[in-house]
């Protein structure tokens, strides 16, 4: 496994080129939810538009979800609707697996699991992951039981540990092994002490800093930050 520390004063743009090369020849994709990833989907549609990328063999994947309907403004599906999906011309439409968190988060997850069996399951091309300040990605908050979860694919997650305060469905840990890259995605200085804890000098997987963990799984993975995220590496 590798981890490689990126610093880009535009963490946005520079993961928005790495979408462009998963997205090649028919990619699989897994999306997080997130400003700064809003903005790599925004720039990837101008990208697209510029170029002439073909999505419409793209396959894209979400790494969680809310429980919530996907018209509700809390849902990632729907911010990636929004910012990506929508905004490409016609003819230009991804293959898009969304989580459904209108059936909560036991239903919800059983669905999810299975339609990534019947893919294969997929092996991604690029798996994107964000961090929270309190050291959580996807789903996985800290000292929480789906941190252990090593058989499922997806599980449900009845509590969040952060607003807004409704039931996830989340991909599992194991899943980062089925991507050729994880990419985790932050910015601000809200962000630069739990990139500290999890990718600093000395970190070691700590469940109470879910991030910590991703490179016991993970065999690539580049953590892609602005200079305020790296503050206190």
């Amino acid at each position: 496994m590798s981890v490689e520390i990126e610093i880009a004063e535009d963490p946005a743009r520079a993961c928005a080129a790495m979408l462009v090369g998963a997205c090649a020849d028919g990619g699989q994709v897994v999306l997080t939810g997130g400003s700064t990833p809003r903005a790599a989907y925004e720039e990837l549609v101008r990208t697209v538009s510029s170029v002439g990328i073909d999505l419409s063999r793209t396959t894209f994947w979400f790494g969680d979800e809310r429980c919530v309907g996907p018209e509700d403004e809390r849902s990632n599906y729907g911010m990636a609707r929004q910012s990506l999906f929508e905004p490409l011309n016609a003819g230009n439409e991804p293959i898009v697996k969304r989580m459904e968190g209108e059936l909560g988060p036991a239903a919800g997850a059983e669905a999810y699991e299975r339609s990534l069996l019947d893919a294969g399951p997929p092996r991604f091309d690029l798996l994107l992951l964000g961090i929270g300040p309190d050291g959580h990605t996807m789903s996985l908050f800290p000292e929480q039981p789906t941190l252990q979860e090593r058989s499922r694919l997806v599980v449900g997650v009845e509590q969040a540990g952060l607003e807004p305060f409704v039931p996830r469905i989340s991909m599992t840990l194991p899943v980062l092994g089925m991507a050729e890259l994880v990419v985790v995605l932050a910015s601000g200085e809200s962000k630069a002490d739990a990139v500290a804890a999890a990718f600093g000098a000395g970190a070691r997987p700590n469940p109470r800093v879910p991030s910590s963990m991703v490179p016991e799984f993970a065999s690539q993975l580049t953590v892609l930050i602005d200079p305020a995220a790296a503050s206190r590496l």
